[in-house]
C-alpha cells in the first residue's frame, strides 16, 4: 500500500531534493503534532505567518462565522463585503499617525500573499510616478513570482529566470552612501524594516530617517515591506515605528492571517486612485481579501492588541538571548521575535537543526544566510516553553 509520504512526493510537486517530509496532523498554539501524537513545538510559525499561535480559538470561530454567512461572491472591489471593510478600517487605524507627504496611509489593497502585494505594488508605483526604475537591496526577498523575483538580492535565485524586469537597480541595505543611487528617475525602493532572508540585519536608527528624506527630494516612493515583521513580529504592530519614519506604501501578509492567505499593500487615497482610469481596473484580481480570509484577518489583530501579545515581545526574545549561549554560537541578531542564531557555516547547522527536530523543536535557517538559525516563535510562546526549547537547541550542538 502506498504511504502518504510516498503519495506526497509523487503527486505534489516538490522544491527540493530534500523536503522536511513531516505529516501533520493537528495544530494548536505553538505545537504541532505528528501522525503518533509526537509533539513538535514549532519556532518558526510557519515562516512567520502563526504569530497569535496555530488555530487560535478566536480566529478559528471568525472562520466558522464567515463560512456560516458566504464565501467568494465576485472579483474583488466590486461588491461591499463586511470582513473587508472591518478590516480595512482596522489596519487604517493602526496607521493614523500621519506621514511624510500624505494625511494618512488609509488605502488598503487586498491580495492572497505578500508576493502579489509587492507585485501590485509595483505596478502601483510605475503608474503614480510614470518612472520605471525602482530600487531594492542586495540580499533581499520579495516573493518568487518574476516582478517580485526581478526585486529578489540572489543572483543564484534568477539566473535561470532571466530575462526578468528591466530597470531594476540594487543597493545595500543599511548603507548609508548608497542613499545617493535613489534619483528623480526611481519610481520607488522596496526595502524591508529588518533584512529578513539576509539574517537578520538590522539598520542603524537614522539610516530609515535619511533614505526618508533622498525619497521626498527625488519623489521616489518608499516602499516599505513588513511581510515577516508586521503584525508584533518585532515587539511593536509595525517594525517601521520603531525607526522613526513613515512609509508611502506599506506591504504584508504572513502573520496577517492567523494561519489563511490574505496580503495587502497600503497606500493613500491619492495614491491608489490612479488604479481607476487610464486603464480601468489597472489592477484587479479575484480572491484577493477573500471573505474568509479577511474575517481571521481581524480576528488575529485584535487577538494581539486584546491579549496584549506586542508587552511581553522584547522580555521574551532577552531570555532566547540569555539561555542561547555556546562556543558555537558566534552571534545572536534580533529584533523582538525575529531571531538569527548565526554558526560558522552550514554544514555545522544543518546537523543541528535535523536534531532538534527529531527532540521536537523546529527551526530553519535563511535563503541568503545559511549559517544562521532562524527562530520567529508565535507571540504567545511562553517563558517556559522558551526555556525548553533553548535546552533541546542547546543539547543538540554537539
Amino acid at each position: 500500500m502506498i504511504t502518504h509520504r510516498e503519495l506526497f512526493l509523487k503527486n505534489v510537486a516538490q522544491t527540493s531534493d530534500f523536503p522536511l517530509s513531516l505529516e501533520i496532523e493537528r495544530a494548536e498554539g505553538v505545537y504541532m503534532y505528528g501522525k503518533e501524537g509526537k509533539a513538535y513545538m514549532d519556532l518558526i510559525s510557519g515562516i512567520g505567518v502563526s504569530n497569535v499561535g496555530h488555530r487560535h480559538p478566536k480566529v478559528t470561530q471568525a472562520i466558522h462565522n464567515q463560512v456560516d454567512k458566504y464565501l467568494h461572491l465576485m472579483v474583488y472591489g466590486e461588491y461591499i463585503q463586511t470582513p473587508q471593510l472591518l478590516l480595512a478600517e482596522a489596519l487604517v487605524k493602526t496607521l493614523d499617525k500621519g506621514c511624510r507627504k500624505y494625511p494618512v496611509l488609509d488605502n488598503v489593497y487586498f491580495t492572497n500573499s505578500g508576493t502579489e502585494a509587492v507585485e501590485g505594488a509595483m505596478k502601483l508605483a510605475k503608474r503614480y510616478t510614470g518612472r520605471q526604475e525602482i530600487i531594492s537591496c542586495v540580499n533581499a526577498y520579495h516573493g518568487a513570482t518574476q516582478g517580485a523575483l526581478s526585486l529578489s538580492g540572489s543572483e543564484n535565485f534568477k539566473r535561470n529566470y532571466r530575462p526578468l524586469l528591466p530597470e531594476i537597480k540594487q543597493i545595500k541595505h543599511g548603507n548609508f552612501e548608497d542613499i545617493q543611487l535613489i534619483t528623480f528617475k526611481t519610481a520607488a525602493i522596496f526595502i524591508e524594516i529588518i533584512g529578513g532572508e539576509s539574517g537578520v540585519r538590522v539598520p542603524d536608527s537614522q539610516y530609515f530617517i535619511e533614505l526618508g528624506k533622498q525619497c521626498d527630494l527625488t519623489g521616489t516612493l518608499l516602499i516599505i515591506d513588513e511581510i515577516q515583521t508586521g503584525f508584533g513580529r518585532t515587539g511593536t504592530f509595525w517594525a517601521f515605528e520603531q525607526f522613526g519614519f513613515y512609509p508611502d506604501v506599506l506591504l504584508c501578509a504572513k502573520g496577517m492571517g492567523g494561519g489563511m492567505p490574505i496580503g495587502a499593500f497600503i497606500a493613500n487615497q491619492k495614491v491608489m486612485a490612479v488604479f481607476k482610469n487610464n486603464p480601468i481596473l489597472g489592477h484587479i484580481t479575484t480572491f484577493g481579501g477573500h471573505p474568509v480570509s479577511a474575517a481571521a484577518s481581524l480576528a488575529t489583530l485584535n487577538v494581539i492588541y486584546e491579549e496584549k501579545l506586542l508587552d511581553d515581545v522584547k522580555r521574551k526574545a532577552q531570555i532566547f538571548r540569555d539561555l542561547l549561549v555556546h562556543e558555537k554560537i558566534k552571534e545572536v541578531r534580533n529584533q523582538g521575535l525575529m531571531m538569527a542564531v548565526e554558526f560558522e557555516d552550514f554544514d555545522t547547522l544543518k546537523p543541528i537543526i535535523d536534531r532538534a527536530i527529531e527532540k521536537g523543536v523546529i527551526t530553519d535557517w535563511f535563503l541568503f544566510c545559511d549559517n544562521s538559525m532562524r527562530i520567529a516563535p508565535p507571540l504567545i510562546i511562553t517563558d517556559e516553553e522558551i526555556r525548553k526549547a533553548c535546552k533541546v537547541i542547546l543539547s543538540v550542538i554537539k
